[in-house]
């Protein structure tokens, strides 16, 4: 089996036990890149040799004696929304384009600590507002198992990474849904930790009280250990929790449900999702009650009213937190010959460099904080929020966990949205309330739609600081299907 076939698990004790250094794990995945990357187009940066320095760097420290995380010399493909100081960091946009941030993320410098090395910078819909990564201001990324298909958004750069081997790990942040439903069209894991439970500070801010960086990986286990490498308190996000991490690589390791009590959301299905997605999921239900668990039908009303809230809450806050984007102190400026005035160069520069969805949402989120509309739109928003969380409360009184489809459809076509605002937001509609309550969230694979033989995902949320117990229902989906499939449902790298 090739190095680039491994799991991270397997790659981080090869190289703790001597077997192969990090630059040659690190190679092995640069090679891999070399020869899909023209077709999938993942990466919107990459400096072969920066990677192989981290590499070499983190050899020598291993030679040293120094003790070092489960996934030391593991290579990962970063999400270009976190602040990196020897790699530019776009966001995927061009009012960034270029710039070198004289920081990391906190996310950045703990992959660095635990001796991660970075590949290169992921693509993403620009500043992480998509379901597609079709808004990137620089292109546009294909999913591996269909390369006219998207690979989802907006970490869809980094799902496909993942997907397509260039990378066994690889970072992503969900404020909508853009961790698991590009896990789920991509066929990988991918999860959503508690609100506050990963740090913010040095990522690029859309939505402050949304946002949430968390792991892709390609089974359970190598996204836990990658979970608890970055997570964790910091007292430089000031809404970071101040608690201990959830043992999120135990839960991955004990797989185990008999006597949980998993809740089906009754208003997750019917119309609107397709038919071999949810044929999938009702499968994944009945396997989680043939593995012990108890399965009982949970309603939650408010759900419905989570798309149209977070529309009105998301595009408010991404209206205030792009506001710095000035051409005043870093990134693009346009017009400014010495005719015109500060407002005029602000004016042409944000009209340049950024993109019409972004755009969009400045406009939806200037208009919803505007005086006179503030208390109808944003504040009602925020009391269906309150509702949301309350409801989500109330079911895991009854239950463990939450279970649903992860995104209504399999990867839609590329271009077959771009024109259709709605219905691309419409993709999220599972995922978005627990980012509006905060809880944990995980999309795993649960096997391949009969109309495309495209993958589906398994949506599994759990309470706050719960992160643990979707790992663990997500591992004993995950053995139990490997097992009846003969091996995880991406078996060997896609020949692209």
């Amino acid at each position: 089996m090739s190095l680039i076939s491994k799991t991270a698990a397997e790659l981080g004790a090869m190289i703790a036990a001597g077997e192969v250094s990090a630059v040659e794990v690190a190679e092995a995945h640069l090679d891999r890149m070399v020869e899909v990357e023209p077709k999938v187009q993942a990466f919107l940066h990459v400096e072969r040799e920066v990677t192989l320095e981290q590499a070499r760097a983190v050899d020598t420290r291993l030679r040293a004696g120094e003790r070092l995380g489960p996934l030391a010399g593991v290579p990962i493909a970063h999400k270009d929304i976190f602040a990196t100081r020897d790699m530019p960091t776009t966001a995927a946009s061009k009012i960034l384009e270029g710039w070198r941030p004289p920081y990391d993320a906190t996310v950045t410098a703990r992959l660095r600590e635990a001796g991660l090395v970075i590949l290169g910078k992921t693509n993403l819909d620009e500043f992480a507002m998509g379901s597609s990564t079709e808004n990137s201001a620089y292109h546009v990324t294909r999913n591996p198992w269909d390369l006219s298909r998207v690979p989802g958004g907006s970490s869809g750069g980094s799902s496909a990474a993942v997907a397509a081997y260039e990378a066994p790990l690889s970072t992503g942040t969900d404020t909508g849904g853009s961790i698991r439903q590009p896990a789920a069209v991509t066929g990988i894991v991918g999860m959503k930790p508690t609100y506050g439970g990963s740090s913010r500070y040095g990522l690029i801010a859309f939505a402050s009280s949304l946002d949430t960086p968390g792991p892709f990986a390609r089974n359970v286990l190598d996204a836990a250990l990658l979970h608890e490498a970055f997570s964790g308190h910091d007292p430089l996000d000031s809404t970071s929790i101040d608690a201990p991490v959830p043992s999120v690589v135990e839960a991955a390791r004990q797989a185990d449900i008999a006597g949980m009590r998993v809740g089906v959301v009754k208003e997750f299905g019917g119309e609107g999702y397709q038919a071999g997605v949810l044929a999938r999921y009702h499968e994944a239900v009945e396997l989680l009650e043939s593995l012990g668990a108890k399965v009982v039908e949970v309603s939650c009303p408010s759900f419905r009213t989570a798309l149209p809230a977070y529309y009105l809450i998301a595009p408010s806050e991404c209206s205030s937190n792009l506001a710095r984007f000035d051409a005043m102190r870093y990134g693009l400026r346009v017009g400014d010959d010495g005719s015109r005035s500060a407002e005029e160069v602000m004016a042409l520069t944000r009209a340049a460099g950024f993109g019409p969805e972004v755009k969009r949402r400045i406009m939806l989120g200037t208009y919803a904080l505007s005086s006179g509309y503030y208390d109808a739109y944003y504040g009602q928003a925020q009391k269906v929020r309150t509702v949301i969380s309350r409801e989500f409360d109330a079911a895991f009184q009854q239950v463990d966990v939450l279970v649903s489809p992860t995104t209504p459809t399999t990867a839609f076509a590329i271009g077959e949205r771009a024109d259709d605002p709605m219905a691309m937001y419409l993709a999220d509609l599972c995922t978005i309330p627990s980012n509006l309550a905060g809880n944990a969230a995980m999309s795993v694979p649960c096997g391949l739609a009969d109309e495309d033989n495209l993958p589906v995902g398994l949506q599994i949320m759990a309470p706050v600081l719960a992160d643990d117990r979707c790992y663990r229902v997500g591992a004993a989906v995950e053995k139990a299907l490997e097992s009846r499939w003969g091996g995880p449902l991406l078996k060997e790298a896609p020949s692209l």
